[in-house]
């Protein structure tokens, strides 16, 4: 089974505010990047200056409306592989705003 996703979840990030943006953009704790694994990188389709390492493990992996690219394996396995929506630079507003709804809900 394949997810539709909207394109915008697959390479860059456009949904966040000015402001929200003005919060987190350009700041250190916001994009990492472990260039001496030997998987990096990870995923293919984000630019290799721009593939942030800081969510290596999704913190959306175990939900059902994560907004990225994944598929179901025959065993209901959810395979990310080719998912890059935690891995853009511009990713990480989205990905705590997802995280914020999700415990609040």
């Amino acid at each position: 089974m394949v997810r539709s996703v909207p394109k915008a979840y697959n390479i860059r990030m456009g949904r966040n505010t000015k402001q929200e943006k003005l919060n987190w953009q350009g700041k250190g704790f916001s994009f990492f990047q472990n260039t001496a694994c030997e998987y990096f990188p990870c995923h293919a389709g984000v630019d290799a200056a721009d593939f942030n390492c800081l969510f290596c493990f999704c913190p959306l992996h175990h939900r059902e409306d994560c907004g990225g690219a994944f598929y179901l394996l025959a065993d209901g396995t959810k395979d990310c592989s080719a998912c890059t929506f935690p891995h853009a630079r511009d990713s990480y507003g989205e990905v705590l705003a997802k995280l914020n709804r999700f415990m609040v809900s």
